[in-house]
C-alpha cells in the first residue's frame, strides 16, 4: 500500500511532534510512504533523524495554489492509495484524484476546509462527536489515538535547575497561554507548601507569569525553564505531571508522565478528561479550581501510597492503549479497511 501524508504547519506542538513520530514508525512497516511537509518546519530535523528524506513545499497559507500545484504533481508521479492531511491547510491544498483522501484532526476545527475528505481521522473520542455534531457522518469518522515513545533519560540533576534534592518537585510542561491555565497553577502552588515547580515552556505570557509568582511570593520555589528538549529527563527527576489546562483537547504530555511512571494530576478539560480515570490512572479535578489542583497536588507527593497505585494503573493503561506499537497496529488495521 502507498499512503502520503502531508504536514502544512511550521509550529512545533503536539501534532507536528506526533507526525513525525508515526512517519517514522510506519516507515519500519510494509508501507511505502511519501511524506510531504512545510519548507524548514520543525519537523524536518526529526523526520531525518528517523530515515525520512521529506519532500518541503511552501505552504504559504489556507489554499496556496503553487502549493496546490506542486503538490498535485507529487501526487501524480507517487500514486498514492490513500493520502492523509493534517489540519486544515495541508487539507484545503490537497486535490481530488484516484485515490483515498484522509484528514487528520487533533482539535475541533471549521469543517469547511474538510467537505472534499472521504474520511477524517480524529485523536479523541470527543472530536469524533465534536465532527457528527456538527453534520459530519458517523461512519465516515474514526477515532484514532497519539502515542508517545517509550524512551528513558537519566534525569536531570536538579542542582542545574536551582532545585534541592530533598524536595517534592511537580513539572508542567506546555506552552505559555492561557488555555494552559498556568496562572491557576500558580494559584494552587501557593497551596502547596514545600514543593518546587518547574514551568517547561515559552509563550506569551511569559513576564505576567513571572510577575505573578513573584506577588505570590513563589519566586524561590517556582522555577522556568524556557523551551526544552528533555522532557523525558524532567519528568525522570520530577515527583508529579501536572496539566492545568483549560483547552486541551487531548494531552500528550499525559501520556508522556505515563510512560515515565510519574503520577498525573489534571483539569477537566476534555482531553484529560477522556484519557484519565481519576482516582485509578490519575486524580482530575475542576476546570479553574485552585483549590481543589492544590488539594490533588498534596495528595500525590504525600508518601501515603497513592502515587504508586496511579502509576501503575496509569503506566498499564499506556501500554495497552497508547503504545507505538498498539497505535500502529489501528493506523495499519485503518488504511487496510478504507483501501482493500
Amino acid at each position: 500500500m502507498r499512503v502520503m501524508q502531508v504536514m502544512g504547519s511550521d509550529k512545533r506542538g503536539g501534532a507536528e511532534n506526533f507526525f513525525s513520530r508515526l512517519c517514522v514508525a510506519l516507515s519500519h512497516t510494509d508501507i511505502k510512504q511519501d511524506v510531504v511537509i512545510r519548507r524548514s518546519a520543525p519537523c524536518k530535523q526529526d523526520l531525518l533523524a528517523g530515515g525520512i528524506a521529506p519532500v518541503e513545499l511552501p505552504f504559504l497559507y489556507s489554499g496556496d495554489i503553487v502549493s496546490k500545484m506542486l503538490l498535485k504533481r507529487r501526487i501524480a508521479r507517487f500514486k498514492p492509495d490513500l493520502v492523509l492531511t493534517w489540519m486544515s491547510r495541508a487539507t484545503s491544498i490537497c486535490p481530488t484524484g484516484p485515490f483515498v483522501r484522509v484528514a487528520r484532526l487533533g482539535g475541533y476545527y471549521d469543517l469547511k476546509y474538510y467537505g472534499h475528505c472521504h474520511h477524517l481521522v480524529a485523536n479523541t473520542e470527543e472530536i469524533v462527536d465534536y465532527l457528527v455534531k456538527n453534520g459530519w457522518p458517523r461512519e465516515k469518522a474514526s477515532y484514532l489515538p497519539n502515542f508517545v515513545e517509550e524512551k528513558h533519560q537519566p534525569p536531570v540533576s536538579r542542582a542545574s535547575l536551582g532545585t534541592p534534592d530533598d524536595v517534592p518537585v511537580i513539572l508542567a510542561l506546555g506552552r505559555l497561554h492561557s488555555d494552559k491555565a498556568f496562572d491557576v497553577l500558580l494559584d494552587a502552588m501557593a497551596e502547596v507548601p514545600g514543593a518546587h515547580l518547574w514551568l517547561a515552556g515559552e509563550g506569551a505570557l511569559d513576564s505576567q507569569l513571572k510577575a505573578q509568582a513573584n506577588r505570590l511570593g513563589l519566586e524561590d520555589r517556582v522555577h522556568f525553564l524556557g523551551w526544552r528538549t528533555d522532557s523525558g529527563a524532567l519528568l525522570a527527576a520530577a515527583d508529579c505531571l501536572v496539566c492545568p489546562s483549560r483547552v486541551e483537547p487531548l494531552g500528550n504530555v499525559i501520556l508522556e508522565g505515563w510512560v515515565q511512571r510519574k503520577p498525573v494530576v489534571a483539569a477537566t478539560a476534555t482531553g484529560p478528561a477522556g484519557l484519565i480515570e481519576t482516582e485509578k490512572t490519575g486524580l482530575l479535578v475542576p476546570l479553574e479550581d485552585a483549590p481543589a489542583l492544590a488539594a490533588a497536588l498534596r495528595r500525590v507527593i504525600d508518601g501515603t501510597g497513592l502515587s504508586e497505585r496511579l502509576v501503575e494503573a496509569g503506566y498499564r493503561h499506556y501500554r495497552d492503549h497508547f503504545s507505538r506499537e498498539a497505535v500502529v497496529a489501528r493506523y495499519l488495521e485503518f488504511f487496510r479497511k478504507m483501501v482493500p
